[in-house]
């Protein structure tokens, strides 16, 4: 793949993984507001990813968040993923899509999205490095790291599967997103262990001041980047 096509998706992923913070909406953790209010706080804070993942409404209302969000994301430069929805993702013309790993393959969802789309992939197990998903994926989304209620049948992976992860991809440089009960107390951690950037949810979504919350994690974020540490990083 060359030419403006490859232009286009390697933009995206640096764009990714220099964001810092990766927030994820979800109506229902909200506090009664909605995720395009939640979503433009985050934005004018800084923050540059957003996934639109709306696991408790419906699919339209899911498209009618995506659409807005796509709007917002437009007006920042920043990038709109959808989760799991490879029909949301088209209808919204977003920027990619993320994987379980119990979703469709990544090889289909690139049938599907085209080749200018990015295509990230949950890991909750090393051994999950190693198959043709993985290797496929434009960036990984590692945990959940800390322990979350966010998602109730996450898998509990700790700090150690960041930095197994990290190893592999060392060569390869798929940016790496780390994600479960990330909050701006223990961002910095999850960076140093091996992530280029933090995906949450309530910790932006539930704060009385999404915008400020959003602030301090890509604060907390940055400092972690620079300091110099033992880690793979």
């Amino acid at each position: 793949m060359t030419g403006p096509i490859a232009s286009e998706r390697i933009r995206r992923r640096e764009l990714l993984r220099r964001a810092g913070v990766y927030l994820v909406t979800e109506e229902s953790l909200s506090v009664g507001r909605r995720s395009e209010q939640i979503v433009e706080a985050a934005l004018e804070s800084g923050v540059r990813v957003i996934q639109v993942r709306e696991k408790d409404g419906s699919a339209r209302r899911a498209l009618e968040i995506a659409l807005a969000v796509r709007r917002l994301t437009r007006r920042y430069d920043a990038l709109l993923i959808v989760n799991d929805r490879i029909d949301i993702a088209i209808a919204a013309e977003a920027d990619g899509v993320h994987l379980g790993q119990a979703d469709l393959p990544v090889s289909t969802a690139r049938r599907l999205l085209g080749e200018t789309a990015l295509i990230g992939l949950s890991i909750t197990d090393a051994a999950q490095m190693g198959a043709p998903d993985a290797v496929m994926a434009d960036c990984l989304g590692v945990g959940a790291v800390f322990p979350t209620g966010s998602k109730t049948d996450a898998t509990l992976t700790g700090l150690a599967l960041l930095a197994d992860v990290r190893a592999v991809e060392a060569t390869r440089g798929t940016p790496i997103v780390a994600i479960g009960g990330i909050d701006a107390e223990n961002a910095g951690a999850a960076i140093r262990a091996g992530a280029d950037l933090v995906a949450v949810i309530s910790a932006v979504t539930a704060a009385p001041d999404p915008g400020r919350a959003a602030a301090e994690l890509l604060a907390a974020v940055r400092t972690a980047s620079a300091t110099p540490t033992g880690s793979p990083r």
